[in-house]
């Protein structure tokens, strides 16, 4: 089924505009953290814990929730997310404690996250049969999100520098209700097979998995990777102290062994010939192992540059939230450039040079900031480095979207939707977790932290530049 014209742009537009209200969610409140503690009456480290448990809860119900998608319907998933998610925002804007804030933003915002982002990649995949006409549209959808991601903090910090925090959630539920009346004129493709059964167990085990992974990554910013910064209590009990080994191997490892467990609880549900909550077959073919490697290490490099580049502005330079964002701005219409010009790449060049291309880009814009930022270089330096940063990564995003969704059949593109979005998840949380864990530790966040933090990004980018290197020139699925 291909749409063209209008009906192509009455599905992409509220999809788009979906992806962008939930990467805008996740980078705006780190604005506002002192102002939203003061206002509720809680501690800095209070709110960010709300944070944490929003992208931990988006992250650990990504896959069941795309589940839900071929149970229920994608546009119904895609609408109740949208729902669910507004909700969540209004009551945030509410909250006069913090109990009603992490009801709010990091539960009924995660929750409607989980529902309605899956439903984006699996429309546009089976609405649009030519892999070109998917680029562009997928192109749409990875700029809004890389909009999202990289205009947050200023959004956010006009919003609530103008008038309040509340207003930034309240900015985001008038959106979400203006993309639910746009949504009432996305056509869902007809079903091909009867509706499957929903894996509970297995939901359970895979929520549980990502949840212990992403705390214990998310984590390592306290505790540090390796050794612990602050002593692991539990019920004032002191389990390790300051100085032993770091805690987060505890949670990281818990996460692995259900993980482990899932991937024996699925072959034994599809041995028996029951529906799984996704097919272990997918990791079966390269093509999809090695794209999933690479958005996985892509959104890392994304979220971790962008991480480092912020802390260098704000603790070295001084700017504010607003200049910061305005400084990332290059970063912002490289992405948004080259997402605008997906479809066109997709016809020259086939999708794996468009990742590999990517990946050379991010690795020569990283250099570049390297070679050219100091401490006190003119505002400009950051400009070429930045623009190619982005340009690269916006590259990939598109590239990659298209080359593992396209991959998989039909009846697999809840399976692998779902699994897409959790390794894109998790590759940001690890990304701003590796680049606060070399930063935290410094009193000055300049000179060689920078660098080194900036380093290992890159080492990061040549990892995925080899994985992009070695996909295969065939797909399974067209």
């Amino acid at each position: 089924m291909t749409r063209t014209g209008t009906g192509a742009g009455a599905l992409v537009l509220p999809l788009a505009l979906a992806q962008f209200v939930a990467s805008y969610a996740a980078t705006t409140m780190n604005v506002a953290i002192s102002t939203i503690a003061a206002d509720i009456g809680t501690t800095v480290i209070g709110v960010q814990t709300t944070i944490t448990l929003f992208t931990l809860t988006m992250a650990a119900l990504m896959i069941p929730g795309s589940k839900l998608t071929d149970i229920w319907g994608r546009k119904v998933c895609f609408v109740g997310g949208l729902a669910v998610y507004g909700a969540g925002a209004v009551l945030a804007s509410q909250a006069t404690g913090i109990g009603v804030m992490v009801l709010g933003y990091s539960v009924l915002e995660g929750v409607g996250s989980a529902l309605m982002i899956p439903p984006i990649y699996i429309l546009i995949t089976v609405s649009f049969e030519d892999l070109a006409t998917r680029a562009r549209h997928f192109g749409v959808v990875s700029g809004a999100g890389g909009l999202g991601a990289a205009a947050g903090p200023l959004i956010g910090g006009l919003v609530t520098s103008a008038l309040s925090w509340r207003a930034s959630f309240l900015l985001q539920a008038l959106l979400v209700l203006v993309i639910i009346l746009l949504a009432r004129r996305v056509v869902d493709p007809p079903r091909s097979a009867p509706a499957p059964g929903f894996d509970l167990l297995g939901a359970v085990l895979s929520a549980g998995g990502l949840f212990l992974v992403v705390y214990g990554i998310l984590r390592t910013g306290t505790y540090g990777w390796f050794v612990a910064r602050t002593a692991f209590t539990v019920g004032g009990v002191v389990i390790i102290p300051a100085g032993g080994p770091s805690p987060v191997w505890l949670f990281i490892l818990a996460g692995v062994v259900v993980l482990a467990l899932l991937v024996l609880h699925l072959r034994a549900r599809e041995r028996a010939g029951r529906d799984p909550l996704f097919s272990v077959t997918l990791f079966r073919d390269r093509t999809t192992s090695l794209g999933l490697t690479t958005q996985h290490l892509q959104w890392l490099v994304l979220q971790g540059s962008f991480f480092v580049v912020s802390v260098f502005l704000q603790q070295v330079r001084g700017f504010d939230a607003i200049g910061t964002g305005l400084m990332l701005l290059p970063a912002t219409v490289g992405i948004l450039l080259s997402s605008a010009a997906a479809e066109r790449l997709a016809r020259r060049h086939a999708q794996r040079w468009l990742v590999r291309g990517g990946f050379l880009a991010t690795i020569a814009g990283m250099a570049l900031l390297l070679a050219l930022v100091r401490e006190d270089s003119g505002v400009f330096s950051f400009v070429p480095g930045l623009f190619l940063v982005g340009a690269g990564i916006g590259v990939m995003l598109t590239a990659s979207v298209n080359l593992v969704q396209s991959n998989s059949p039909v009846r697999l593109q809840g399976d692998i939707s779902g699994v897409s979005r959790s390794v894109s998840n998790l590759g940001s949380s690890v990304g701003t977790a590796l680049a606060g864990s070399v930063l935290v530790g410094a009193a000055h966040p300049g000179g060689a932290p920078f660098a080194l933090a900036l380093g290992v990004l890159g080492v990061v980018a040549v990892v995925g530049l080899v994985a992009a290197l070695l996909l295969p020139g065939t797909t399974r699925a067209g």
